[in-house]
């Protein structure tokens, strides 16, 4: 059976999901190399640094690619960086026709690799699902186009809505499927996000838990994302388990209002501090802190907080991404709710479209991207 473009694109998308988890600051990006209509080679992005999929591909096979079709998620890079231009190695390695994905989304590189290949007298064709190549690396892709990050929010709620009892308990709404899901969620972000509230009332260490039984992640492939905390007076304790290990923490204050002693501390300590202006309500500007993130190279945040940061994130239109995980069960009304949104009236009301529904062990997984966003790029997708 003769396969088409799509065909052996979807490959190389299930190809670049291997680098999920580890690709970081780097796009993940899959390789194939076909001849004859039959697959000769393939290769994946693994780790920055390291070489890049084309490369891994070419080198993995067994017979010469000369006179191949390389097809690539990503267009080809045609820069110098920690590693050569795949282009150069495309061409080096004289393949006969080039299938690519996308355009790399970076507006400086965009196009020299494709233009390099055709210049070297290499068939260029594409793009070819697109879509799906563009949601391998929604975070890298923003951060290229917009200077920011993508921003994933996380919540897990009952039935009613609701996050924790009126005492603040909540251990455990969601099951332990739920809560694994969670895990894999952190291990492919580059950094996770919480509020000095969850940090006092929850005392988390928001690290990456993976069971050594997961079949779907290799617990020593795993990189441990940064740990923001947005905490404008710096109120942390030294003491919470968040701050371990420390040189993986990033927290944000407001200048004028922390204690320099305090400062002091944290910085022995390895703590990374670093400021934002201060927002038309008196917190934090939360738009500042993306943008800072992104300049760090960071493509993907997890934000885990509670009702008040996470209404906060939404009303400034920050979130990219609204991933609910809901149990089975009623709370109750005095219950907490799961945003604080103080709204009056139905113009204030937040729409958003459903991307996705899965079943998560007991609890259900809804993603929800908000209508500010204009357009959702997948049809409701709903699975058992």
């Amino acid at each position: 059976m003769t396969l088409s473009h799509e065909d052996w694109m979807a490959k190389a998308c299930q190809l670049a999901r291997k680098g999920l988890y580890t690709t970081h600051p780097n796009p993940r990006v899959g390789c194939l190399m076909i001849k004859d209509n039959q697959k000769i080679a393939e290769g994946f992005h693994l780790k920055a640094g390291e070489a890049h999929a084309e490369v891994n591909a070419i080198n993995s096979a067994e017979t010469s690619v000369e006179g191949a079709t390389a097809y690539v998620t990503l267009e080809p890079c045609s820069h110098q960086g920690k590693t050569g231009p795949c282009a150069d190695a495309l061409i080096k390695a004289k393949v006969r026709s080039v299938v690519f994905g996308m355009q790399d989304p970076n507006p400086e590189v965009a196009g020299r690799g494709l233009a390099k290949l055709k210049a070297a007298g290499i068939d260029v064709i594409g793009p070819i699902l697109e879509a799906d190549c563009a949601q391998l690396n929604p975070g890298f892709i923003k951060r290229m186009q917009e200077g920011l990050p993508f921003v994933r929010l996380k919540m897990a709620m009952s039935l009613d809505g609701r996050t924790a009892m009126e005492s603040g308990e909540s251990k455990w709404i969601t099951g332990p499927d739920a809560r694994l899901d969670v895990q894999r969620l952190r291990a492919q972000s580059d950094a996770v996000l919480t509020g000095i509230g969850s940090v006092l009332a929850d005392d988390p260490s928001m690290t990456v838990r993976i069971d050594s039984q997961d079949n779907d992640v290799d617990p020593k492939s795993v990189r441990q994302p940064k740990r923001v905390i947005l905490d404008s007076a710096l109120s942390i304790t030294p003491e919470s388990k968040i701050l371990y290990p420390s040189k993986q923490v990033e927290i944000f204050s407001i200048k004028e209002e922390i204690e320099e002693e305090h400062l002091s501390v944290l910085m022995k300590k390895g703590v990374q501090v670093s400021f934002a202006d201060r927002g038309e309500d008196g917190r934090i500007e939360l738009i500042h802190v993306m943008e800072q993130l992104a300049d760090q190279g960071i493509n993907d945040v997890l934000v885990e907080t509670g009702a008040e940061l996470a209404g906060s994130f939404l009303q400034q239109g920050l979130i990219d991404e609204v991933v609910v995980y809901m149990a089975p069960k009623l709370m109750g009304s005095l219950a907490r709710p799961l945003f604080q949104l103080p709204f009056e009236s139905m113009t204030e009301t937040v729409d958003l479209s459903i991307k996705s529904v899965r079943q998560v062990g007991d609890d259900l997984r809804i993603v929800f991207v908000p209508i500010y966003l204009d357009e959702v790029e997948d049809e409701i997708d709903i699975e058992e």
